[in-house]
Parts: structure tokens; C-alpha cells; sequence
């Protein structure tokens, strides 16, 4: 057995030659001519051979001359020694990068006799690096993609198709209700696309007669029509190079899906009272809140333009089927407006939060950006209140006429269902609907068919407080608030 303390002062050969051949560290030692003189077992481990067969090799033969490194032989060279990042020549020919630390040894003169080098594989670094590069210029973010918020499975889906049509030339179609952030994907398609360097040019079909939409399209001649005062090229010709997003596009009249029809065809069009032909390399992403397929049946959109459309079609679910989203929302239109307004409001009260969760969003993210823009005007300092909020999200009445209240009809079976809805409940029928299930506000409102923020609202009208911990239930462990 080897004992590397025989005499308790001094450690043998044999342990020094076993410590470094056990060191998970690369370590090579050369000699002033730059020949590997020693190289334990894991920098043959790195260059992919035996390290017997690293002995004997010049320094250039395995890393590589071309990289960080000045010189492979840099340790002899004068001035201070650093870490330089190199790459290690494996036998399959691939590279290695590391970083290479240096120590001389020298004799009693100070003149060196060789070199320590030891080798840490850093391609783990390099790799995390690239895919630092990737994200930043996709403008990913732990809170979304590219100015799109939101973590939830259905948001984290379309931003795998954004990645995918950003990847092609395909036309896109993107379908979802007003106030989705249709535009916002649109430019997130753009942006990480190969046209990314290009214009990105935006049309809303809705906003123009017909008129005046085919000229702001296609362009006009001069003397077209009066008010064309000189010729004028239309959006398909500024965005040429780029991308052109027509929103909307449910709206366009039969004779815009005609021209535009033309243009899928053969990529040519024509300006307003001009025969030139023209082309244009753009691509395009359409955009509608509409059923193109109803309006097929009912004769208001070709078929044949609509197939040419939605060649990759994106539909953007509503906020109200994403609602993990809102927190994240909310947070992002909050950092938005403190930078505008120069306030320095902290986020929402518990019942503002719940108010949010609890509404149904038909205007889908608009409108929440719309609201928390509200609670800017009417909030001073510190947290956003139920107050803030716009009156059609914390008035019930309104909130019901926006949603649909599903509060008229009470479970089945229920011995509630036949007596009164939630809001002509009275204070001991709700106590004890609480009791029974516990104080759960989630239960009591699926037991009523109503969401929960309708019982929360009632619990504050009525003035019933919570029970307190460890007292049973019913009217002797409630806290009335005044």
C-alpha cells in the first residue's frame, strides 16, 4: 500500500505524480520548446486520447494557434501572466474551447525550465452564451416574446407559432378578438424574421373607403382623380423589402379582394391611372376579428383569397381563457405608465386583484391596459384600489350586462333555486351557505352558479366579516364590520 506521509514531513513522488493524474483539472506541463512533457488523465480526456500519447506533442498539435491564444507558448513569453481563452484539437477533430492558466517553473536563477498549464473546458459556457445571443435578438423574455406578456400554455403555443412563421416567407393569417394584440404578433413575426431589417408597413382596411383604400395600397398617377396632385406610391411599394400588414382585411370590398387577389397570383398590381405593372417583394400578414368562412357563405369574401390567406394561421386566444396572463399584464402596463406619468404606483390591493381575475375581458387586453391607465388617473401613490378601477368592471349591474350573468339560474337541485338569486339574498341565508361550506368564497359561488367576486361583493354589502380561527361556525364567530 502506498504511504504518501512515510516519514511525516515530506510527500513521496509516487503521491505527487497520483494527485495530479487524480485531479479533475486538465493540467499539461511543456517544456521551453513547447513540447507536452507531462499530461495527466483528464487532459487526455479532453483532447479524446490517452494521455500517454499527449506526451511528446508539440503545444500547436493540440490547441489550437488560431484562437484567443497569441502564442501557444505564451508562458514563456515576458510580461504578466493572464488566462487566455484557446481551444483544445480533439482526436475526432473537433474543438474544445478552455481557459488556459499558466505558471512558470523556474530554477534558483529565476530562469524558466518549463511550464504548468491547466486547461478548464468551457464550451458548457459558450453554448449558454449562444443561446443568450438567440433569445436576445428573438427579444425573449421571462415575462414573454418580443412585447408579447404572458407565461400561460396557451400564450407559450402562439409563441411557438410567431418562431415558426417568423422562420418562413409563408402569408399569415391571425384570427382572435379585437383587442388580442393581433398588430403586436403581426410585429413580433416581423422582428424575428428574415425581413427583419426591412419596413414594416400597417394598413387597417376598416378605417378607409374604398376609394381611398385602393389608392393608399396600390398608389395613384397623377391626374387620377381629383385631389391627385402628383403621382404617389401606395404601402405595397413602401414596404417593399419588408412586411406589409393588412388589418382587418375582413372588411375590404369585393374589388380590394380582387386586386388583392392578383398580387397573391403574380406578386404584380398597379397604381390608380397607370397601366405600368409593378411588383413588390413584401410579405404579407393578414388580420381580422371576423369569421372569413361565415362570410364565404354569405357571399361577402372570396374563397380563393381567403385560401391564399391563411397559408399559416395564428389564432390569439382571448385574455379571458388566459387569465394567468393578467398578473404579468398588469404588471407590465403598471412599469409602463409609472415611466410616462412619473408615478410610482406598487401594484393592486387584494380586492382590485380579485376584481381583475374575476372579470371576463370582452375587450381583451385593450381593455386592460385601457383600465389600469384609468386607475392612473384616479390613483395618487402606493396600490392601485377597487376604486381606481373603471366603474363597468367593479359594478355589478354593468358587469353583467358586459358578461352575460349566468347568476338567474341556480344549480339544480339546490333549495336556493327557487327562492331568489345572489343579489336579493339575505344576510343569514348567505351566513349560513358560508358556514356550510367552510368559508371557501370558491365553493359558495360554484354552489350559487356565480363567480366568486359576486360573493365577495355581497359578504361586503351585507357587512359579514370572517370567522376567526378556532371559533366554530354560525352568527356567534362572525366579526361584523361596521
Amino acid at each position: 500500500m502506498l504511504d504518501c506521509f512515510a516519514n511525516n514531513t515530506t510527500v513521496s513522488q509516487k503521491c505527487y505524480d497520483l494527485i495530479l493524474q487524480t485531479m479533475a483539472e486538465s493540467v499539461i506541463i511543456i517544456d521551453t520548446d513547447c513540447i507536452v512533457r507531462f499530461a495527466n488523465t483528464a487532459a487526455g480526456k479532453l483532447a479524446g486520447i490517452p494521455a500517454s500519447e499527449l506526451v511528446g506533442k508539440a503545444c500547436k498539435d493540440i490547441m489550437d494557434c488560431e484562437s484567443e491564444c497569441n502564442h501557444t507558448c505564451a508562458a514563456f513569453e515576458p510580461g504578466e501572466l493572464k488566462s487566455t481563452e484557446c481551444r483544445v484539437k480533439r482526436a475526432d477533430g473537433s474543438l474544445v474551447p478552455v481557459m488556459r492558466n499558466s505558471r512558470l517553473i523556474k530554477d534558483e536563477t529565476g530562469t524558466p525550465l518549463a511550464a504548468v498549464d491547466t486547461l478548464t473546458d468551457i464550451s458548457h459556457l459558450r453554448r449558454a452564451e449562444q443561446r443568450i445571443a438567440q433569445l436576445e435578438s428573438e427579444h425573449v423574455t421571462s415575462k414573454g416574446l418580443h412585447n408579447i406578456v404572458g407565461k400561460s400554455r396557451k400564450i407559450q403555443d402562439i409563441f411557438e407559432l410567431i418562431r415558426l412563421a417568423a422562420a418562413s416567407q409563408a402569408t399569415i393569417l391571425v384570427t382572435g378578438e379585437t383587442g388580442v394584440g393581433k398588430e403586436v404578433v403581426a410585429k413580433a413575426i416581423h422582428a424575428l424574421g428574415t425581413r427583419k431589417n426591412g419596413p414594416f408597413v400597417a394598413v387597417n382596411c376598416s378605417s378607409l373607403p374604398e376609394n381611398l383604400l385602393e389608392s393608399e395600397l396600390f398608389g395613384h398617377a397623377r391626374g387620377s382623380f381629383t385631389g391627385a396632385i402628383k403621382d404617389k406610391p401606395g404601402r405595397f411599394e413602401m414596404a417593399e423589402g419588408g412586411t406589409l400588414f393588412l388589418d382587418e382585411i375582413g372588411e375590404i370590398s369585393p374589388l380590394i379582394q380582387v386586386k388583392l387577389l392578383r398580387f397573391f397570383q403574380d406578386k404584380q398590381f398597379e397604381r390608380i391611372g397607370e397601366s405600368t405593372t409593378r411588383k413588390a417583394n413584401v410579405r404579407i400578414i393578414a388580420a381580422t376579428n371576423r369569421n372569413l368562412r361565415a362570410m364565404i357563405r354569405q357571399g361577402k369574401f372570396r374563397e380563393d383569397l381567403f385560401y391564399r390567406l391563411k397559408v399559416f394561421p395564428i389564432q390569439i386566444p382571448p385574455l379571458r381563457e388566459r387569465k394567468e396572463d393578467i398578473g404579468l399584464l398588469v404588471d407590465h402596463f403598471i412599469a409602463r405608465f409609472n415611466t410616462e406619468t412619473g408615478k410610482l404606483l406598487t401594484g393592486l390591493t387584494h380586492d382590485a386583484a380579485v376584481m381583475l381575475m374575476d372579470y371576463c375581458w370582452p375587450g381583451n387586453i385593450r381593455e386592460l391596459e385601457n383600465a389600469i391607465e384609468h386607475a392612473f388617473v384616479t390613483c395618487r401613490e402606493g396600490e392601485i384600489g377597487l376604486f381606481d378601477l373603471p366603474v363597468e368592471i367593479r359594478r355589478y349591474e354593468l358587469r353583467a350586462d358586459l358578461c352575460g350573468s349566468t347568476e338567474d339560474a341556480a344549480p339544480n337541485g339546490s333549495e336556493w333555486s327557487s327562492r331568489k338569486r345572489i343579489n336579493t339574498i339575505t344576510r343569514d341565508e348567505l351566513l349560513e351557505l358560508m358556514n356550510n361550506f367552510d368559508w371557501n368564497q370558491s365553493e359558495v359561488a360554484k354552489y350559487l352558479n356565480v363567480d366568486r367576486t359576486t360573493v365577495w361583493r355581497n359578504l361586503k354589502k351585507l357587512e359579514i366579516g370572517k370567522r376567526k380561527p378556532g371559533e366554530p361556525g354560525g352568527n356567534a364567530g362572525l366579526q361584523n364590520k361596521a
